[in-house]
């Protein structure tokens, strides 16, 4: 023992020092810093990234930057130049996000810069096309965090009031996608509580839109507003609140004239976040640009779930889908892709899956980056884009194109680098209840394709309640009555195999065998007699029966299932009748001397507790509507098997 006590010592001291450095491996954050050098208020940013782990098989890895300066204004350029307008101490943020790369995003402390002189003028020159903008500096990925820039401009020739919505985390999943953890504001936007009252106007007679917490407003009287955008904003906002759990709500005031600003909303993604990474979600914002008026603009900005921030992605809106109002439902598909090249490409060929449940003649090409026309049936020497299918795809091609690639020279703003189509399909007519899987091959000019993720489709379980009808047959019991009614419990519609639970109330009257016992008798005279006592049983019965079965639809007309019968009398009323007889002589062809009968009447609850197996078969509607069944049950005691009729119908 002593000579084995160094080693195990030695063994142990060894052990921790590896769990150790396993531990200390894993745990390695990786730091991006950031660089500067100052001019006066010209300040030069660097970013310092650490080393990519390249995906094998996927494109360059590569780093995007966004940048936040700390006085309103951002950039996604890898080195950016930001001009400060006044002196003053800046609080500089660096998200750095790693594409094609197997690790998280390097965290980022932020940086002080000071700046004391102004010497040079800052360019004002506008930037915004629109009034108002969502843009995000990465896609979301589960416990991570992103940020949503929200951008608007006063389109108005006067100084004005006026708010901002954001709406996020939908009703339609169960847990929360988004945590808002950070709002930064540079003009002085007041975060108000938005569970008290949205209205526009003072409240007075002069005409006003007056909305509660609980969705009721007031219309006291409608003003004609300019009718390029919206102009019901409490109804707007009802709408947004029915369909997402959380919401934000800013108040600014003294905007200028084609003034522009921005806010920043830091959104933590939650682990317990929608993990299909080929679904849609969204966030809402809502902009009201002068607080006297209800007219307002919204914007939906659709995001895709990723596990890795892959820029090339396929994703669709119906990863969840409720099969019973599938028929009104017209799907929608994005594909992004990104030119990862050194130089740009002329030619983007995209050949996506299309599911055999879907009817490709009603597909719909609803936008497309680079923005072109839809090509002609004839040859152009425009830009266009071309759709053609096979079989089992369609085939989007972007012709004579400009898309430049991410290592391209000169290229700054890295969303010059993507692009994406979007479409909408319908179903075909007669389609199962079954999941898909869509993926996209991308191809760059004559370049290798690069393979998507899998878009997927699936349809919620749903319930089928159906009516059940019949009667048993008993070979082995004699004057056997039966007859039952009921529901079933099943998944609606299913594809193939199928669960199914029923509930069935058996009213059962019968009779059991006839017992006959014979006994010579002798009386005190010495006579000596035959008597016979014969017994008999009717039961009346109330079962409940409750199958469990596993299902299968053969086809769309038959169906096949196996599983367990259980059974018990919720009421057994059994009447005896006991007809004594005697005899003269020793048979009983003599004549009856005497004869006695008695009946005895009994119930019981909760009894006859069975089990067994049940095998069966239908034909007529398999996944729903009417159909004829027949089913042998086999019960593991008392012999007491049977066959089963029945009609069912399935809601």
């Amino acid at each position: 023992m002593k000579k084995q006590l160094p080693f195990l010592c030695f063994f142990i001291i060894s052990f921790y020092g590896y769990c150790q450095k396993i531990i200390a491996t894993d745990t390695v954050t990786r730091v991006a810093t950031i660089k500067n050098t100052t001019n006066g208020n010209a300040v030069i940013f660097t970013p310092e990234t650490p080393a990519l782990n390249q995906i094998a098989g996927a494109p360059k890895a590569f780093y995007t930057h966004y940048w936040e300066f700390g006085d309103g204004h951002y950039s996604t350029e890898e080195q950016p130049k930001h001009t400060y307008k006044k002196t003053g101490t800046y609080e500089v943020k660096l998200w750095a996000t790693n594409n094609y790369d197997t690790g998280k995003p390097p965290t980022t402390r932020p940086k002080k810069i000071a700046i004391s002189d102004i010497t040079t003028q800052p360019n004002d020159m506008a930037r915004m096309d629109e009034d108002f903008l969502l843009k995000r500096n990465r896609e979301p990925v589960p416990d991570e965090e992103m940020v949503l820039i929200v951008s608007y401009k006063n389109p108005k020739e006067y100084t004005t009031n006026g708010k901002l919505y954001l709406f996020y985390n939908e009703q339609q999943y169960k847990a929360n996608n988004f945590e808002l953890t950070e709002t930064r504001t540079y003009h002085n936007e007041k975060n108000i509580n938005a569970e008290g009252f949205a209205f526009t106007r003072n409240i007075d007679d002069d005409g006003a839109y007056l909305a509660s917490s609980n969705n009721a407003y007031i219309k006291a009287r409608s003003v004609l507003q300019d009718s390029t955008e919206k102009t019901n904003l409490p109804l707007t906002i009802a709408n947004s609140k029915s369909f997402y759990k959380n919401w934000s709500l800013l108040e600014f005031s003294d905007m200028k004239p084609k003034e522009e600003r921005n806010v920043f909303f830091s959104l933590k993604t939650t682990p317990e976040m929608l993990k299909d990474t080929s679904a849609i979600i969204t966030v809402r914002g809502i902009y009201v640009p002068d607080a006297n008026y209800d007219n307002h603009k919204v914007k939906d900005m659709e995001m895709e779930i990723v596990t890795s921030h892959d820029p090339n992605k396929m994703s669709s809106n119906g990863t969840f889908l409720n099969y019973r109002f599938v028929r009104f439902k017209t799907l929608k598909y994005k594909i992004k892709f990104q030119n990862n090249g050194e130089g740009p490409a002329r030619t983007i060929r995209l050949e996506t899956d299309i599911p055999e449940m879907l009817d490709k003649s009603t597909l719909n090409v609803v936008d497309m980056y680079p923005k072109c026309d839809i090509c002609p049936k004839r040859d152009v020497i425009y830009s266009c884009l071309d759709t053609t299918f096979t079989k089992t795809q369609a085939i989007f091609t972007f012709k004579n194109v400009y898309l430049p690639g991410s290592e391209q020279k000169n290229v700054k703003e890295y969303d010059s680098t993507k692009g994406f189509v979007k479409y909408s399909i319908k179903f075909a007519k007669d389609f199962h209840k079954k999941k898909t899987k869509s993926k996209t091959a991308i191809i760059f000019d004559k370049n290798e394709p690069i393979i998507t993720n899998y878009a997927t489709t699936r349809f919620l379980p749903g319930i089928s309640i159906g009516a059940k009808v019949g009667v048993n047959s008993f070979s082995d019991l004699n004057n056997s009555e039966s007859y039952f009614f009921g529901a079933t419990l099943s998944p609606y519609k299913s594809y193939r195999w199928y669960w199914q639970v029923e509930l069935m109330n058996n009213f059962h009257n019968y009779d059991s065998d006839t017992n006959t016992t014979t006994e010579f008798i002798q009386d005190a005279q010495g006579l000596r007699t035959l008597q016979r006592t014969t017994t008999q049983n009717s039961f009346e019965n109330i079962d409940w029966d409750v199958p469990i079965l596993m299902r299968y639809n053969v086809n769309n007309y038959i169906g096949l299932g196996a599983g367990l019968q259980n059974s018990i009398s919720l009421s057994e009323k059994q009447e005896q009748s006991v007809l004594i007889e005697q005899f003269e002589g020793d048979t009983t062809d003599g004549p009856v001397i005497n004869s006695k009968e008695s009946i005895n009447n009994t119930t019981n609850s909760f009894t006859n507790i069975r089990t067994g197996l049940l095998f069966e078969a239908t034909a007529g509607f398999a996944r729903i509507g009417p159909s004829l069944g027949a089913r042998y049950i086999m019960n593991f005691e008392n012999n007491f098997n049977y066959w089963q009729f029945y009609a069912i119908w399935k809601f």
